[in-house]
């Protein structure tokens, strides 16, 4: 494969990732407007918000069985669509069962798009012969914050689901389409192929379950700050309600900026060492967090946090491709389940450890899943994991 195709493979790459980040962010951030609408109960709307991450879970575990017989790439150039129309579903009905629909077929479909997503990504690292994953997900990261603005803004201006999302769909849909045009996937640079639709060798459960626990405890952070930090900045560290909507805004902002530095850290200190200090850095966040005697010392928590966690989750993808080289598809597709039951444990989790003990302590239970990385944190070398140690190309080759 050609270094101008390996260059516009990651650049069509990156633009779905970033195309991901607006639509989600989107959609979870203009949740109690959708509850309105519709009129959804509080004691519904939970089991309307579970049930997306469990049929992205089937979609996700559907899509391994799916690119035994065609690629990834063809998987994510018609799960994209989806998605967004569905975006555009869940603001353009009127009764309960047409969100239900919407948000179902939301759920199967991004299922469906972060495993293929993260598929491509794994291989494109392997045929770049080093570390590149980051990226990506630095480019969802920008989607979010993107997203969440063009969300505010909808807010703000008291604009329709319809008006907020459509604009959004119209320009981002067919950039999607037109990108995909140029998706690549190709050989490793050490002489193994990434393995070809129906082929490739067994994923045993006992070895990626390490990565799983990771994936789970990030996830579980992340859902953390994403459902519980404007509520505890205000009710626990008595900060202002204006006050209270930053943490999360901070916590996306630093997440880019780790993502946008956290490959050249693999490739410097290798992919251990940038996993085990991501950990500590999150798990320091976690306790300033805890201990923190007023709403600026939470703000600092909850910027170490963004710092930590942001490169746990694309070099747990990254590890798994590098552990199972000839079969880094199924693998992907399994290790992003555990995506959906961080998400589905984290935010319960400390709901009820706040509302039975005190939210102080509930920040204490991540923090330590966190730290347990580190446990876990040889798994993310079963190759050498700095991409130029042995087996980087030469520079003259080097494609971005």
């Amino acid at each position: 494969m050609t270094d101008a195709r390996l260059r516009y493979g990651r650049a069509s790459l990156a633009l779905s990732f970033l195309v991901q980040g607006v639509t989600f962010a989107l959609l979870v951030t203009r949740i109690p407007a959708i509850q309105d609408r519709y009129g959804i109960s509080d004691g519904l709307l939970p089991a309307f918000l579970a049930a997306v991450p469990v049929l992205a879970g089937v979609a996700s575990v559907a899509t391994e069985k799916v690119v035994t017989r065609v690629r990834p790439g063809v998987v994510l150039r018609w799960a994209q669509p989806v998605v967004m129309l569905a975006l555009l579903g869940a603001g353009a009905g009127s009764e309960v069962w047409q969100v239900a629909v919407a948000l179902g077929v939301f759920g199967l479909a991004v299922g469906a798009l972060d495993a293929s997503m993260n598929m491509m990504g794994v291989n494109l690292q392997r045929a770049y012969g080093r570390s590149i994953m980051l990226g990506f997900h630095a480019a969802y990261s920008l989607g979010g914050i993107a997203g969440a603005s063009m969300a505010w803004a909808g807010a703000h201006w008291d604009l329709s689901l319809l008006v907020s999302y459509l604009p959004a769909v119209v320009v981002l849909l067919p950039a999607a389409l037109l990108g995909s045009r140029w998706y690549a996937e190709g050989k490793a640079v050490d002489g193994k192929p990434v393995a070809e639709p129906g082929q490739g060798a067994s994923v045993p459960f006992r070895m990626l379950l390490p990565l799983c626990l990771v994936m789970a405890f990030a996830y579980i952070g992340d859902s953390t700050v994403s459902n519980w930090s404007a509520k505890y900045l205000q009710d626990v560290l008595g900060g202002s309600e204006q006050l209270a909507t930053v943490p999360y805004n901070v916590y996306m902002v630093t997440t880019l900026l780790g993502r946008a530095v956290g490959d050249l850290g693999v490739r410097r200190f290798g992919a251990v060492a940038v996993v085990r200090g991501g950990s500590v850095l999150a798990a320091v966040g976690f306790a300033v967090v805890a201990v923190a005697p007023g709403a600026w010392w939470g703000m600092l928590g909850f910027t170490l946090l963004g710092l930590g966690l942001c490169v746990i989750v694309p070099q747990t993808f990254a590890a798994a491709g590098r552990m199972f080289p000839g079969a880094s598809d199924a693998a992907v597709a399994r290790l992003n389940v555990f995506n959906y039951v961080g998400f589905l444990v984290g935010s319960p989790l400390v709901g009820t450890l706040g509302d039975a003990w005190s939210y102080r302590g509930a920040m204490l239970v991540p923090m330590v899943l966190v730290l347990a990385t580190l446990v876990y944190a040889r798994s993310f070398g079963a190759e050498p994991a700095r991409y130029g140690v042995g087996h980087e190309r030469a520079r003259a080759a080097d494609v971005g």
